[in-house]
């Protein structure tokens, strides 16, 4: 089944066993990395972290809050819905929605989330 039609991967073609297997290859190179496998929580709040820019730091709960909501504007800014608007006098950066994210039930909104995160890991490492 081609997702072509699916939110979250417009266009890319891209079988679902594709994504699968692109989406356990990220889990595992993660737990590779840091020696558990993460859930999507997690990995948003690495996003979050990353985007922050200031290094690994003891977070607040309030604060954990932020940076998920950080990598969930980062990520869909991917697909042009936020774009960064300034980054505080604190390194803390703040975007504005562009175009609303589309309605979708809960299996669909995970799908978008984790079709942005291969997005974002993918981009991270053709910078590299």
């Amino acid at each position: 089944m081609s997702t072509n039609n699916q939110p979250g991967a417009p266009g890319t073609g891209e079988s679902e066993a594709e994504f699968n297997q692109r989406w356990a290859e990220l889990l595992a190179s993660m737990e590779e990395r840091f020696g558990r496998r993460p859930d999507l929580n997690a990995l948003l709040l690495l996003i979050g972290v990353q985007e922050l820019g200031q290094g690994v730091a003891e977070f607040t709960k309030e604060q954990k809050q932020d940076l998920m909501h950080i990598a969930t504007c980062k990520l869909f800014s991917l697909s042009g819905h936020y774009e960064l608007e300034q980054v505080d006098a604190e390194g803390w950066p703040h975007y504005k929605l562009l175009v609303p994210v589309p309605f979708a039930n809960l299996k669909e909104q995970e799908r978008m989330l984790k079709w942005h995160i291969l997005e974002y890991f993918d981009a991270l490492d053709d910078e590299q």
